[in-house]
């Protein structure tokens, strides 16, 4: 959050028009959680499981293509780009950590 704040908020770009991918950190993991929740763990393919990650990677990449959109108009200026994108990988990176610790069976926090 620190890049993203930063691309908005340093004086020479002053615009929080990158601040729009919180929306997108918030709207990330609700497909994967919700199907993880509905879904059986019988170790076969499951289309609701499928379709939950599928929307979520469309959201992942709508994240990552919003500030270079806005660049690529002029909106915004390219160093608060690479701000925005490099608060994306943080973010998303977090995400990951987080589904991967939380979702081991041997795990004692899997309170879910």
């Amino acid at each position: 959050m620190t890049f993203v704040i930063l691309a908005c908020a340093l004086p020479q770009y002053k615009l929080w028009w990158p601040f729009f991918v919180v929306l997108f950190y918030i709207f990330a993991p609700i497909p994967t959680l919700m199907a993880r929740r509905y879904s059986d763990h019988s170790g076969s393919s499951n289309s609701c499981l499928e379709a939950a990650i599928f929307i979520t990677m469309g959201i992942i990449v709508s994240s990552y293509g919003l500030p270079i959109v806005l660049t690529r108009a002029s909106v915004i200026e390219s160093g608060a780009c690479y701000l925005t994108l490099a608060g994306n990988t943080v973010v998303y990176a977090t995400l990951i950590g987080y589904f991967l610790t939380f979702d081991q069976d041997d795990s004692d926090y899997n309170m879910w």
